[in-house]
C-alpha cells in the first residue's frame, strides 16, 4: 500500500502560520477588551457615591442632570478615559522606545523621559507658569526629549547593551529627580498637586486632558502601526542587514524615538510619571506570541490601558472609599519585579563578580601627606559647616562660642544647634562609605553601593514601617527596624542576580528594580498614613536638619562598635579578591567572612537611614575617591574611606544650608546631584564588565 504524506504543501505553511497568529492576536484582543470593560465597570462604581451598573448605564446613555448622573459624566468617567487613554500611549511608547533603542528594558521611566518631562512641567509651572495648559504636552516633550538623548549618548548608542542603556537611564532619572525635588521643596505652595500627580494619578478635574490628548495618542498609534510596523519590523534584524534591505536606520530610529518620546508626554500630562506600563505591556503581548509591529502596537496600547486601569482600581481599592494611592504606586509594584525578571534574561556575562579595579593615584602624594591634607579638609569643612547657613558666623564668633567666651543665646546657636547635625553628618557619612567599600569587596562589584543594592531603600521601607505601625516607639528601635529591611532588600537582590555568580551589571540593575519596588512600598506607606508632603520628601531625600545631640548619641554606639569591627574583618576583604577558588583552598571560611562583613555593611548603612533618611550615592563616591588616592589593602583604605565619607556629607550639609537660606536642600539631593554624574563615569569605565 502506498503511503499517504502527512507533510504540507510547502505554499500551505505560511497560510497556516499566518492564520495562527491572526487567531492568536484575535484571541489576545477579544480578552484584552473583556477585561478592560469589566475594569471601566468596577472603576467606575468606586468611590464614595454607591452606583450600580443602572445608574451608570443610564448616565451615559441618557442623562438626567441628577446629581448622581453628574458624578459619573463628570468626575468618574474622565478619570476611566484618562487610563485608558495614558495607558494606551505608554504602551505605544514602549512598543517604539524598545524599537529604536533595540533595547528590551527601554520604556518611559528606563531611558528617563518621565523624569525629563516631571522636571520640565514642574520648572514651567513654577517659572513659566503661561507654557503650562493646553502647551504642557510640549513642555513634556521637550523635557522627556533632552533626557532620553542624554540617556542615549552616555549609554553608549546603538551599539549599548541593554543593562548599559538601563543603568544609563537610572542615574540620569535620579539626578533629575533630585532637581525636581529641590524645586518642590523650595515651591512648595506653587507645585503642591504636581507631587500627588507625578506619583502617578489618574485623578481629573473635567474631560479637558483627555479630550486634548486622545486624538493625538490614537494618531500617533494608528501611524506607528501602519506605516512604521514594517520599519520596526526591520530594525529588529540589525542595523546592516536593514541597511541593505534599503532602510534608512537613522531616520527610522529617529522617527521612532520622537514618537515614543510625544506619546510618553501625552501619558504624563493625564497621569503623572507612571513607571513600568510601557515595560510590562509589550512584552506581555510578545509573550503571548505575537512579533509583527503592526499586530504588536495595537495589542500592546489595549493592555497598557488595561494595566493602568487596573492599578487605579487596586489604589482605590486599597485606600477605600474616602482616600486612594496613586496608580503610578501599583505599576511601580508590578513592573519592578518585571524588570527584575528582564534583567536576568538579558543581563551579559556570566557567572562571576569582577573585582574593582584598582586605581593609580592621582599624584605620587606620600599617604602621610594625603591624610594630612584629608583631616585638614574635614576641619576646614566643620568650620565653614558652622560658619555659614541662614546666619553667618565669623571666625571670631566660632571661636567666642566654642571657648564659652560668647552670649547665652551666639553659644546655643553654635553648640547645640549647628555643631551636633555637623557631627552627625560626619558619622554617617563615614558609615555609607564603609558600608559601599565593604559590599563592593564582598560582591567584587565596583557598582555596589547601599543605595544601588538595596541596602538603603530597604531600610527606608523598615524605618518607615515602625514609624506608621508603632507612632510613639522608641528611637533606639528604628536602627533595628531599618537592619531588618536592608538585610531582606540586599539578600533578594543577591539572590536574584545570581546565575553562578554575579555579575557587576546585573546586580546593579536588580538592584534598581528592587529599589523600585521598595520606593513604591514607602510612598504607598507615606500616603497612606498622611504624612507631611515636605516631610516626606526630605527624608526620603535624606536630611540632616534639626539633628540634635540625643540624634548623636544614639548614632555614636553603633559606630563606634561596627567601623572598629569592620576593620578588624577588612583583612577579608584582600582575600576575597583573589577569587573563590585560592581562598577555599587556603582553608578560608569564606562564606562566614562574608556573611560577617556583610551584616557589618547593612548595619552601618541602616543606622544611617534611621538617622537621616535615605542619603544616596555616598557609599559609591568615597570609597571609589579613596581607591584613586590611596590604593593599598583595605585595612588601610577603610578609615581613609570613612574620612573621605565624612567630609562629603558635611560639605552637603553646609551647601544645602547655603545655597538660598533660609530654606534648605537636604543633604541627599546635593549627594545625588554629584553621585548621578560620577556613577555614569563610572559606569563608562566598567564598559567591559559583565
Amino acid at each position: 500500500m502506498q503511503a499517504v504524506s502527512t507533510s504540507l504543501p510547502e505554499d500551505m505553511s505560511p497560510r497556516l502560520s499566518w492564520a495562527r497568529e491572526l487567531s492568536r492576536t484575535a484571541v489576545i484582543a477579544i480578552a484584552g477588551l473583556a477585561l478592560l470593560l469589566v475594569l471601566m465597570v468596577v472603576h467606575v462604581q468606586q468611590g464614595a457615591a454607591d452606583l450600580d451598573a443602572a445608574t451608570i448605564a443610564s448616565a451615559i446613555v441618557a442623562p438626567d442632570g441628577s446629581p448622581r448622573h453628574a458624578v459619573v459624566r463628570h468626575a468618574r468617567l474622565p478619570r476611566a478615559a484618562a487610563g485608558v487613554v495614558a495607558g494606551a500611549a505608554l504602551g505605544i511608547a514602549g512598543v517604539l522606545l524598545q524599537a529604536a533603542t533595540r533595547n528590551p528594558l527601554a520604556d518611559a521611566s528606563t531611558v528617563g523621559v518621565n523624569a525629563g518631562a516631571y522636571l520640565a512641567v514642574v520648572a514651567a509651572t513654577i517659572y513659566a507658569p503661561a507654557l503650562t495648559g493646553r502647551s504642557s504636552p510640549l513642555v513634556a516633550f521637550a523635557g522627556g526629549l533632552l533626557a532620553a538623548g542624554v540617556v542615549y549618548l552616555l549609554g553608549s548608542g546603538s551599539d549599548a547593551a541593554p543593562t548599559r542603556l538601563a543603568l544609563a537611564g537610572m542615574a540620569t532619572t535620579i539626578a533629575l529627580g533630585s532637581v525636581t525635588t529641590t524645586l518642590i521643596l523650595f515651591h512648595e505652595y506653587t507645585v503642591s498637586g504636581l507631587f500627588f500627580w507625578g506619583a502617578g494619578s489618574l485623578i481629573q478635574r473635567n474631560w479637558d486632558a483627555v479630550a486634548d490628548t486622545w486624538f493625538w495618542v490614537a494618531l500617533l498609534g494608528l501611524a506607528a502601526a501602519t506605516v512604521q510596523a514594517r520599519g520596526l519590523d526591520v530594525l529588529g534584524l540589525g542595523d546592516d542587514a536593514a541597511a541593505s534591505l534599503g532602510q534608512n536606520v537613522p531616520r527610522a530610529r529617529l522617527l521612532a524615538t520622537l514618537a515614543g518620546v510625544l506619546l510618553a508626554a501625552f501619558a504624563i500630562v493625564v497621569a503623572g510619571a507612571i513607571a513600568f506600563v510601557g515595560l510590562v505591556a509589550p512584552h506581555l503581548v510578545r509573550l503571548a506570541g505575537v512579533r509583527g509591529h503592526a499586530r504588536l502596537i495595537p495589542l500592546a496600547a489595549l493592555w497598557g490601558a488595561v494595566i493602568l486601569v487596573a492599578a487605579d482600581v487596586a489604589g482605590r481599592l486599597v485606600a477605600g472609599p474616602m482616600s486612594e494611592l496613586p496608580a503610578g504606586v501599583f505599576t511601580a509594584a508590578v513592573g519592578a519585579p518585571f524588570l527584575i525578571w528582564l534583567a536576568r534574561r538579558v543581563g551579559q556575562g556570566g557567572g562571576r563578580a569582577t573585582t574593582p579595579a584598582p586605581m593609580r593615584s592621582a599624584a605620587a602624594v606620600r599617604p602621610a601627606l594625603l591624610w594630612a591634607a584629608s583631616i585638614l579638609a574635614l576641619l576646614t569643612a566643620l568650620v565653614a559647616g558652622l560658619a555659614f547657613g541662614d546666619q553667618v558666623r565669623g571666625l571670631p564668633e566660632l571661636y567666642a562660642a566654642l571657648t564659652g567666651a560668647s552670649d547665652a543665646m551666639a553659644r546655643d546657636f553654635v553648640l547645640n544647634l549647628r555643631l551636633p547635625r555637623l557631627l552627625t553628618a560626619a558619622l554617617v557619612g563615614a558609615a555609607l562609605a564603609v558600608s559601599g567599600l565593604i559590599l563592593q569587596g564582598v560582591v567584587r562589584n565596583p557598582l555596589a553601593a547601599p543605595d544601588l543594592v538595596g541596602v538603603v531603600p530597604g531600610a527606608g521601607v523598615g524605618a518607615v514601617a515602625l514609624l506608621i505601625a508603632i507612632p510613639n516607639a522608641p528611637v533606639e528601635l528604628l536602627p533595628v527596624a531599618a537592619f531588618v529591611g536592608g538585610v531582606i532588600a540586599f539578600a533578594l537582590v543577591y539572590a536574584v542576580s545570581w546565575r553562578g555568580g554575579v555579575a557587576p551589571t546585573r546586580l546593579a540593575l536588580v538592584g534598581v528594580g528592587v529599589s523600585a519596588a521598595a520606593a513604591s512600598l514607602t510612598t504607598m506607606m507615606v500616603v497612606q498614613a498622611e504624612l507631611s508632603m515636605t516631610v516626606a520628601l526630605a527624608w526620603l531625600s535624606g536630611i540632616t536638619y534639626a539633628k540634635e545631640w540625643g540624634d548623636l548619641f544614639r548614632l555614636l554606639p553603633w559606630v563606634v562598635v561596627l567601623l572598629p569591627l569592620a576593620w578588624l574583618l577588612a583583612r577579608w576583604l584582600d582575600v576575597m579578591a583573589l577569587g573563590e577558588d585560592l581562598p577555599r583552598a587556603l582553608g578560608v571560611p569564606l562564606e562566614r567572612a562574608r556573611l560577617a562583613l556583610l551584616g557589618v555593611a547593612v548595619g552601618l548603612a541602616a543606622v544611617a537611614v534611621a538617622t537621616v533618611g535615605a542619603l544616596g550615592f555616598v557609599g559609591l563616591i568615597a570609597p571609589h575617591a579613596a581607591r584613586l588616592l590611596l590604593p593599598g589593602r583595605h585595612r588601610l583604605l577603610l578609615p581613609y574611606t570613612a574620612l573621605l565619607g565624612a567630609i562629603l556629607v558635611v560639605a552637603a550639609d553646609t551647601v544645602g544650608r547655603s545655597v538660598a537660606p533660609p530654606s534648605e536642600i537636604p543633604s541627599g539631593l546635593i549627594t545625588a546631584m554629584i553621585g548621578a554624574p560620577y556613577f555614569l563615569w563610572l559606569l563608562a569605565r566598567t564598559r567591559s564588565a559583565r
